[in-house]
């Protein structure tokens, strides 16, 4: 293997970064950036080669960071995501950065909490609320998840530059058609169990929104309430749970150039969010969840007694495809065959938030 991995680990102490020429020997850079700082996303910009975090103060507010030699140094943007004056509203967390259209290379979107969407236009510098969201007419019935009102998951179409999709805890998957002027909830077939409706039209938990590679109109998405797939672009929405321990957990991945394979780590629930029978596994489909098989060997599989977050799990586009698992009890496990076998890349590290991999040109 010729090609150079990096995988971003998103902390709760700052952002690591590990690479490696064969997925065995690894290296790290830093050994951390922005120390001290809550990393809840990072991201490798295959357009121009930076890698973009967010990094969060509980005392000092939020800010979008960035560096284009690899963590050499680092820029901030001078002027991050905010919200109007008028608005009452203070971002309280950045969740989610994504790269923007391959034609348009200074485009950026950022998620945050209070649940709303920000997009730049100059490589991260300065920021603009998408107003069409934030002003949405269901706006003032949203309610917080356990993890507040946070839009976490952003999903563009390559092939319309005006369509996108965004997942909200704890209100649902929303999609525009014209760029961010409107949006529609799309959340038909989801479950709210915990609400007096179990099929409204919005006010879903979705943890994880995925789009598959190469199909635009195929999303997934791990639920509080179950696993689904949509093959028409999330106007519908069917439940896959069926094989899987438990219908709770947040991170979800697709394989790269396998559209039809997914994975998941189901943890046993809200109220004890470790994984099933204290057994670290984490389950893949190859038939977009019509059956699924339980991957463990060389996870824990005694006493396991952690959790994984929405961002916590990512694969790289090598064949076979590498997998990475983050935990919050500060292990990083990897897969170098898609899951078959795992080894512990790193332990004792910080609360894992996020993991990201990238194959570097």
């Amino acid at each position: 293997m010729s090609n150079k991995i990096a995988v971003l680990v998103g902390t709760k102490k700052g952002l690591i970064v590990f690479t490696s020429n064969d997925r065995q020997h690894w290296e790290t850079s830093g050994p951390m950036h922005h120390r001290g700082l809550e990393v809840n996303h990072a991201v490798y910009d295959q357009r121009n080669g930076a890698i973009y975090a967010t990094a969060n103060d509980a005392w000092f507010g939020s800010r979008i960071v960035w560096s284009k030699d690899f963590g050499e140094s680092w820029e901030e943007a001078t002027e991050n995501p905010k919200f109007s004056p008028d608005s009452g509203l203070t971002v309280e967390r950045l969740w989610h950065i994504e790269p923007g259209p391959k034609d348009a290379p200074d485009v950026l979107y950022a998620g945050v909490a209070p649940a709303a969407l920000f997009r730049s236009e100059d490589a991260g510098r300065t920021w603009q609320e998408v107003t069409g969201l934030s002003q949405h007419p269901s706006r003032e019935q949203w309610q917080p998840g356990a993890g507040g009102l946070c839009l976490h998951s952003i999903q563009l179409d390559p092939g319309n530059d005006q369509r996108m999709f965004v997942g909200i805890s704890a209100v649902g998957v929303f999609r525009t058609d014209d760029g961010g002027e409107s949006w529609l909830p799309l959340n038909k077939g989801v479950r709210a169990e915990f609400q007096p409706d179990r099929y409204p039209e919005f006010g879903q938990c979705v943890h994880k929104l995925l789009m598959a590679p190469g199909d635009p109109s195929r999303l997934f998405q791990q639920n509080h309430c179950g696993i689904y797939r949509s093959g028409d672009a999330a106007e519908t929405w069917e439940e896959i749970t069926t094989g899987v321990p438990s219908d709770f957990g947040f991170p979800l991945a697709i394989h790269p150039s396998k559209p039809e394979t997914i994975y998941t780590v189901p943890l046993q629930g809200a109220e004890f969010r470790c994984p099933p029978d204290g057994k670290l596994s984490v389950y893949r489909s190859s038939d977009s969840g019509s059956t699924w098989e339980a991957l463990s060997r060389g996870l824990p599989q005694e006493n396991a007694f952690m959790g994984t977050y929405r961002e916590g799990l990512a694969m790289d586009s090598l064949e076979p495809a590498g997998i990475y698992l983050g935990t919050n009890t500060g292990k990083l496990f990897f897969s170098a065959d898609e899951g078959e076998n795992w080894q512990e890349l790193a332990g004792d590290l910080p609360p894992v938030y996020s993991v990201e991999a990238a194959v570097l040109s």
